[in-house]
């Protein structure tokens, strides 16, 4: 049995409730997407697969992902809890499902920390690289966890400053995305690229393989729902977040592929197998120092999102501690900073141990393997809430068929999406993900199931609002 006594007890410090504008909850999912990591890096990914129609891989991402927010938006307005994907699965789908959701989000958001901190040192030693300067690897290593320290130091001392810098650090690194972009263009003399828009030449086998990589770009967009009880008027504030910031990214992810790949004179395949896809870009255009600029910008984004993530997992941590599913010293929230700083503390060793451990595979090996991981709990969970979305507004009498509309299609895509996660099976070092992901899925059942037994007042408290 997990102590619970003053845990739960409404007497103790609470979380910062209407801290948070409109504008301050959109920018934790826009930060935790961290929106300039996808032309720094992830289009590679996408560009290999669908070629010169990389940008219709992305506009069709970008409709399914506002289907899985519209479905998420329905779920936030009914239950804007701290604990989101936590309470919405196991309100529907019992607290065992909950549990797991909630299990699968806390993994998802910490190795998504972890990935974009382990790739800090690549970037930073790609700004230095422009001056001639190589930092040893030792140093290397100090500045990703030094930079894990300061996102665990903002986390703790207050949501609204956090969410604020988050905002702040992705609005700048987009700005100087955007500002590099223009000059390329610029250069190009025209936004109007016969080859890309030829839709006869347009691969559908290519476009479809690359979406469910181009989900990947997306992850992260649902975490405002985790700020529910720190945002003003959650009911829609969350909701215009949840929607609000897979729409916009969506819309500078297709504009953006569209534009590196008529920056590189259609050649798809060089943005395919390039480590440094924007940095290819600026080159060819003339502007080598670009490159310095575009790597900082990607400092900045990483920085932002392992903070949104911190955030976030802290807030599923301190809802499954206050329910007691996990321990009660996860609901605590400080006295003067009102955040869940036990939670936060967690989330950050738990960070720390992983990168540790995944320090002997290199950094950029490192980062593809927390990244993919994360990517497995994201998708699994948002399967779930389009399951549940339409199944919780049937039982609260308010279902229309353009809600069931949104749980269908934002399911078949996520079904696609997790099937080709594992179909054709990936290969080494990738190829342990998978059964690691389900035996940490097999842990948290098991402790679940056992609370079912021994505590069975625990699973049954999710359908009250204890989070307080």
């Amino acid at each position: 049995m997990v102590a619970t006594t003053d845990v739960a007890a409404h007497t103790a410090p609470q979380l910062k409730r209407g801290a948070l504008s409109r504008l301050e909850t959109l920018g934790q999912s826009i930060a935790n997407i961290a929106p300039t990591m996808t032309p720094a890096l992830n289009i590679t990914v996408v560009a290999g697969l669908a070629g010169i129609s990389s940008w219709v891989s992305y506009l069709l991402a970008t409709i399914g992902c506002v289907f899985v927010g519209a479905s998420i938006s329905s779920l936030a307005k009914r239950h804007p809890e701290a604990g989101s994907y936590f309470v919405y699965i196991g309100r529907n789908f019992g607290p065992v499902a909950g549990a797991l959701a909630g299990w699968a989000m806390v993994l998802a958001y910490i190795a998504t920390a972890v990935a974009v901190l382990i790739s800090e040192p690549l970037f930073i030693n790609n700004v230095l690289g422009v001056f001639g300067v190589t930092l040893p690897y030792a140093a290397q290593v100090f500045l990703a966890f030094a930079l894990l320290a300061l996102v665990v130091l903002a986390g703790y001392r207050d949501i609204q400053f956090s969410s604020r810098m988050g905002l702040v650090l992705e609005a700048v690194s987009i700005g100087i995305i955007v500002l590099i972009t223009a000059l390329v263009v610029g250069k190009h003399g025209t936004v109007i690229d016969p080859v890309q828009l030829n839709f006869s030449k347009i691969s559908f086998g290519g476009v479809a393989s690359a979406m469910a990589f181009a989900v990947f770009s997306w992850v992260g967009f649902e975490s405002s729902a985790t700020l529910a009880k720190e945002s003003a008027n959650p009911q829609k504030n969350i909701p215009y977040a949840v929607v609000g910031s897979a729409a916009i990214v969506g819309i500078f992810f297709t504009i953006m592929s569209y534009l590196m790949v008529m920056g590189m004179d259609d050649n798809a395949a060089a943005i395919g197998g390039s480590a440094s896809p924007f940095a290819d870009m600026t080159n060819k255009a003339g502007l080598p120092w670009a490159a310095g600029v575009v790597y900082f910008a990607a400092i900045i984004s990483a920085f932002a999102c392992a903070l949104a993530c911190l955030n976030a997992s802290s807030r599923m941590l301190f809802s499954m501690g206050r329910y007691q599913f996990l321990h009660g010293s996860m609901g605590l929230v400080h006295k003067r900073h009102k955040t869940p700083h036990m939670a936060v503390y967690a989330s950050g060793v738990i960070a720390g141990l992983a990168m540790l451990a995944l320090l002997p595979e290199g950094f950029l090996n490192g980062f593809g393997l927390a990244g993919t991981i994360a990517t497995y709990g994201f998708v699994v969970v948002y399967f779930g809430v389009c399951l549940a979305a339409p199944l919780d507004l049937y039982r609260a009498g308010a279902l229309k068929p353009t809600h069931a509309l949104y749980g269908l299609i934002g399911t078949l895509m996520m079904g696609f999406v997790i099937y080709s996660s594992v179909f054709p099976y990936p290969a080494a070092p990738f190829n342990v993900l998978p059964p690691v992901f389900a035996a940490y899925l097999a842990v948290g059942l098991v402790w679940f199931l056992v609370l079912k037994v021994k505590s069975p007042q625990v699973l049954r408290s999710i359908a009250t609002d204890m989070e307080g």
